[in-house]
């Protein structure tokens, strides 16, 4: 078998730039994006790297004769919980010795470029029953869980719209809460839903920021006062939209106006 040729600092930080911006752009939380860098770098030899990470950009720095720093920048975020399992999947590989940087980078690279999704209307079909399993929780009655089922399952299919024609989250997050006050303020004007609290309270949770404001707190527990601060700055204007949009709505409802 042909001896291979060392891999440089290069490419080791191109593996560990690599594996850190799947997963923070697909749920990871900070620290664990930081660890896993950190433990694919010694598993191939190096001991003393350093990064800091960050909701935007992950900076990752080789000390030594040959000192390597490179900078990457974050410019979406999503939830893929599978991405990040991968991930974790390939650095436990690479610790056992199983992969080379080059097989490693191959293997972040198609994971990065893999695009498969749940279809659209899987997740509204998702996100409307869990509207109405959302409404029974919170004590609402059986007969509202078909008007939170439309305005759950409408007001994700609304997100996923909006966000792909205006691509700012907050705009596209207040726009699909507003269509949701107004889906269920004419369900229950119609007589088809009754409890218009219980309607829209449990139509807005498929919207609610949960993993990012876990993420957040998980963060400043930590100490990673920086990551935490923005994923809850984050979190905040998530909810803030998500209160704007509902509010515009109750303030033209009789019996909800302010």
């Amino acid at each position: 078998m042909a001896h291979q040729p060392a891999a440089t600092n290069y490419e080791i930080a191109q593996v560990c730039l690599l594996a850190g911006k799947i997963m923070l752009e697909n749920g990871g939380e900070t620290y664990r994006v930081e660890d896993t860098m950190t433990r694919v770098a010694e598993a191939f030899g190096i001991p003393n790297s350093h990064s800091f990470v960050t909701p935007t950009g992950i900076i990752f720095s080789i000390d030594g004769p040959e000192q390597t720093t490179r900078l990457i920048r974050i410019s979406s975020r999503s939830t893929d919980l599978r991405k990040v399992t991968v991930v974790n999947a390939i650095s436990r590989k690479i610790s056992q010795g199983e992969l080379s940087p080059t097989a490693a980078y191959q293997e972040l690279e198609a994971l990065s470029a893999d695009t498969r999704r749940y279809p659209a209307w899987l997740q509204a079909l998702a996100a409307a029953i869990a509207s109405g399993c959302f409404l029974i929780m919170f004590q609402g009655t059986w007969s509202d869980f078909f008007p939170a089922f439309i305005a759950g399952g409408a007001g994700t299919i609304s997100l996923t719209f909006f966000h792909r024609l205006v691509p700012i989250k907050f705009f596209a997050e207040f726009l699909a809460s507003l269509i949701i006050g107004l889906i269920a303020y004419l369900t229950v004007k119609t007589g088809l839903g009754h409890n218009l609290d219980k309607i829209i309270i449990g139509s807005v949770m498929p919207l609610v920021p949960g993993l990012l404001i876990t993420n957040a707190v998980r963060d400043l527990m930590a100490g990673h006062f920086v990551s935490g601060v923005s994923k809850g700055a984050e979190a905040f204007l998530t909810a803030f939209a998500i209160g704007a949009g509902i509010a515009f709505v109750l303030t033209f409802y009789p019996g909800k106006g302010f």
